[in-house]
């Protein structure tokens, strides 16, 4: 099926490697962008690692009670999410409109993304405790805000979300990909990393379904890939026909020349 000009390719960007994104790889998605809308979500572990080195500490994550991860999350760590945000976004845009496609910056947490209440059990000190941690599950996307999906320009999006008491929460970026790429109808959701393939046995992954990719994930898959595949299952879920992870050009990802290529079946 060929997609409509006005729905998008989303394009997660990892935090870990979106500085080293050459100019070549930047030409090639200026390339795909005149030809189709773009959202782009970005990551920010390595900026804020960079900022304070109290983000590199084991202190920082936490682990909750059924043995998920976590940063820790308060109003000053979402504080310096959006400094770095801020940040980085301005030179993604600028990349961006050198290229000649036009962008805007749009934090999450502004009607875009929607979050539940999250969990307040984590084990800290060898003891589970109750904390306040400002993080959330993504229970809804309104894709209104993003009113202008048209060939030639980019949306920049930063993955913070609202709940119901109108707190601004941290959600995991490549899951909030997953939940804008199907509010949005688009047909592929590209995961860029700082990894050429999913890997299983040491051996690179071409094309794997998803309930293949489930099984690995939850019995082989460990730290940022297992919530990468945890959001390629939920993407295909919401109605996207395919996720590619990878760290090559997005045309080559799509054209599957590279990267792994998981479909719902």
């Amino acid at each position: 099926m060929t997609p409509t000009p006005h729905v998008p390719t989303v394009v997660k960007l990892g935090g870990s490697c979106l500085a080293d994104l050459a100019g070549a790889w930047w030409d090639d998605l200026a390339r795909h962008g005149r030809e189709r809308p773009l959202v782009l979500v970005h990551g920010w572990s390595k900026p804020l690692k960079q900022l304070s080195p109290r983000y590199s500490e084991p202190s920082a994550i936490l682990r909750d009670r059924y043995g998920n991860q976590s940063r820790w999350t308060t109003p000053e760590v979402i504080a310096d999410i959006k400094t770095v945000s801020a940040e980085l976004g301005q030179e993604v845009l600028r990349r961006l409109e050198q290229r000649g496609i036009t962008a805007e910056r749009l934090l999450g947490s502004d009607g875009l993304v929607h979050a539940g209440e999250g969990e307040r059990w984590w084990w800290k000190e060898k003891k589970l405790v109750e904390l306040e941690n400002l993080v959330g599950p993504i229970t809804g996307v309104d894709p209104a805000p993003l009113k202008n999906l048209a060939p030639g320009h980019a949306y920049l999006v930063t993955p913070l979300a609202r709940n119901a008491a109108g707190q601004e929460v941290n959600t995991d970026a490549d899951r909030a990909a997953a939940a804008v790429a199907g509010a949005t109808g688009a047909t592929d959701l590209v995961l860029v990393t700082d990894v050429a393939h999913l890997l299983i046995d040491g051996e690179p992954v071409r094309e794997i379904t998803a309930r293949a990719a489930a099984e690995f994930r939850d019995k082989g898959a460990t730290g940022g890939m297992r919530k990468k595949l945890r959001a390629a299952g939920e993407a295909l879920e919401r109605g996207v026909e395919r996720v590619v992870i990878g760290s090559a050009p997005v045309s080559d990802l799509l054209a599957a020349r590279t990267g792994t290529v998981i479909t719902r079946t």
